[in-house]
């Protein structure tokens, strides 16, 4: 079923000053994850195995976020003048150089051999383990521009998970009194793009709506019946495959023609931000019949 919802009026106003972010918990983040993508993976016929692979991932990831040494923090004059810039204290372009999270791409390698995976995953596993530097600076460059090439989504794969991981560690370093928002649609961590974005329900933030970071894995407040891409409120609708009463939806602008997935934690607090935007994928190939565009950026959905 396809189901089309006008604006909510109980989304506008009554809510406390919220928080500008929630910095990772590396480990625990992608530990939850991890359980949440196995017990969809049990529950889904088509997307059963892929759900379950991507579930022995997160787990790698927060075994490694337990295990590898600390990275070294963002410094604090990069923090200040980040603030005084309005800009993200993560500075993405020079990270696809970063020594650090290319031996976090190392790490990740070598412990993901160990695991059952599907044949191409497999391949794509052993050309990126035997890419020269440079090879392996593009993959990463990519995924620090939210963009993966269609024709090479497979080793992008083990690139966002060392992406995601050392991100993560580095966003939970920071002072979060010290970050500013920058603008719509925009992480002010490390200045990524949404992949999804939920309400949550939380004690006085019951109804607050939090974006999160595909990369740093950070969530940051961003106002209700607002277009994460363009920032644009006019035209907001919303679609599902389901029900009025879906707790996965697309949100989408007539302004800019693109949609993000929204996801109401208020209504079920078991969804989570990453693995439930692959779980709902029958909401990505709905919305692939209209003229509107994907805004948020998965890197486990490449290619959708």
């Amino acid at each position: 079923m396809n189901t089309t919802i006008q604006p909510d009026p109980s989304a506008i106003g009554g809510v406390p000053t919220a928080p500008l972010v929630f910095l990772p918990k590396p480990m625990r983040l992608f530990a939850t994850r991890a359980k949440r993508l196995a017990f969809l993976a049990q529950h889904s016929d088509n997307l059963g195995p892929w759900l379950a692979f991507l579930g022995q991932l997160a787990d790698l990831q927060a075994r490694l976020a337990d295990e590898l040494p600390r990275p070294a923090p963002v410094p604090a004059d990069r923090i200040r003048l980040a603030r005084e810039n309005r800009m993200p204290p993560i500075d993405r372009q020079r990270l696809a150089s970063d020594p650090d999270l290319h031996a976090v791409l190392d790490a990740v390698l070598t412990h993901a051999a160990a695991l059952d995976m599907p044949e191409p995953a497999r391949l794509a596993l052993s050309a990126v383990t035997a890419a020269p530097l440079a090879d392996r600076h593009w993959l990463l460059e990519n995924i620090l521009s939210d963009s993966i090439p269609d024709d090479s989504i497979a080793p992008h794969l083990f690139a966002s998970l060392a992406v995601q991981l050392h991100l993560s560690r580095l966003a939970a370093g920071l002072p979060a009194d010290q970050l500013v928002k920058i603008r719509t649609g925009v992480c002010p961590v490390c200045g990524g793009k949404p992949a999804t974005s939920s309400v949550i329900g939380v004690g006085d933030l019951d109804g607050v709506r939090y974006a999160a970071c595909a990369c740093c894995q950070t969530q940051w407040n961003e106002v209700r019946l607002t277009c994460l891409c363009c920032g644009q409120t006019g035209q907001i609708s919303y679609r599902s495959v389901e029900t009025d009463q879906a707790t996965v939806r697309a949100e989408v602008c007539g302004d800019c023609d693109s949609w993000v997935k929204i996801l109401y934690q208020n209504k079920n607090p078991s969804l989570e931000a990453i693995a439930d935007d692959v779980g709902s994928l029958g909401l990505d190939l709905l919305m692939k019949d209209t003229d509107k565009h994907r805004g948020g950026f998965n890197p486990f959905l490449a290619g959708y």
